[in-house]
């Protein structure tokens, strides 16, 4: 979605994620690669959910996770019974909601937190061994964590979860007119990168750029041996025109 401009996540793609795991685990040595199903991938049909889910596992992915509720509680079984680590996803899930409530708080009203407990230990006894919780009121997360086994991963959830995790983009300020409430940025880099670019522009046009301490130079006897073949090849152009 952020990489490739999309207005949501509906629109990724399982060959766009094949790509973007491909080099995420070319350039990872010791980090748990867990590959984010795409929308269409495992939804609608069983067979072709296992099928995609073991695509990311043989590219080298170590799991892979899926939004949803109790509709993914017998995909994820199959999974785990295959030997494919799921992690489950609640909460706000980006995928669909944006098809339906849009993006909201999760776990505001007694039946919003009863209703997310609930798809939690669902998932635990499916068999995933982690959770993310995205957009979830703080108490309503911390109290899932504490009644679960397996560990919860928190984006917008407060400080109850077991881990916590932001998009890279967001966590260094790559866009200047976007900012979850959710989100510290530990760096305003749209700027930067911005001042740079045009400090670059300028230095090309008024010349600046590339200067000597930026070039390559070939040796002055080299130079010279070059220049009498390109005047050759010109003396022989004008005695032979075409």
């Amino acid at each position: 979605m952020v990489m490739l401009g999309y207005p949501s996540t509906i629109s990724v793609t399982m060959e766009e994620m094949m790509v973007y795991c491909r080099g995420v685990i070319n350039g990872s040595k010791n980090a748990l690669i867990i590959a984010d199903m795409p929308f269409g991938s495992y939804q609608f049909d069983q067979s072709l959910a296992c099928l995609n889910a073991t695509k990311f596992i043989k590219l080298g992915c170590h799991a892979v996770k899926l939004e949803g509720g109790v509709e993914v509680v017998p995909l994820i079984k199959k999974l785990t019974e295959y030997g494919i680590p799921v992690m489950g996803h609640i909460g706000l899930k980006p995928q669909t909601s944006l098809l339906w409530e849009g993006y909201r708080v999760q776990g505001r009203t007694t039946d919003s937190a009863i209703s997310l407990h609930q798809q939690a230990k669902e998932l635990e006894k499916a068999g995933a061994f982690s959770l993310v919780l995205e957009l979830v009121t703080s108490q309503v997360a911390e109290q899932i964590s504490k009644s679960l086994t397996i560990p919860t991963i928190g984006i917008g959830s407060g400080s109850g979860c077991d881990g916590q995790v932001l998009v890279f983009h967001d966590l260094v300020g790559s866009f200047n007119n976007f900012k979850p409430k959710f989100v510290r940025r530990y760096l305003e880099s749209f700027p930067l990168i911005l001042g740079a670019m045009k400090n670059y522009v300028s230095d090309v046009k008024n010349g600046k750029f590339p200067d000597e301490d930026h070039s390559f130079f070939i040796k002055e006897e080299e130079l010279l041996k070059f220049n009498k073949y390109l005047n050759t090849k010109a003396n022989i152009r004008k005695l032979n025109p075409e």
